[in-house]
């Protein structure tokens, strides 16, 4: 499902326009970003939290030349469904 076919789903469940939809939907994708920014945690009950992490430099091997590279050190993203979306999955 990509971004469009969200938005319209969301549309069609919530009785709301799809522009309006997908303004909300811009809108909150805008707030979870500014919020895992500043370093925040996100916890949704019944789906799970979303929180930033640092990931340490690390050194990488090319496989062809065997040549030693050292990876810079960045944030990602990170996800843990709660128990509650897990079971749903069983």
């Amino acid at each position: 499902m990509n971004n469009k076919e969200f938005i319209a789903e969301l549309a069609h469940r919530s009785g709301k326009t799809v522009k309006d939809t997908g303004q909300l939907v811009t809108a909150v994708v805008d707030v979870f970003a500014a919020k895992l920014q500043e370093g925040n945690q996100l916890v949704f009950g019944n789906f799970g939290a979303f929180e930033v992490k640092k990931k340490l430099e690390r050194i990488s091997v090319n496989p062809l030349t065997q040549q030693r590279m050292l990876v810079p050190p960045k944030l990602v993203v990170n996800f843990k469904p709660s128990a509650a979306l897990k079971e749903k999955f069983k």
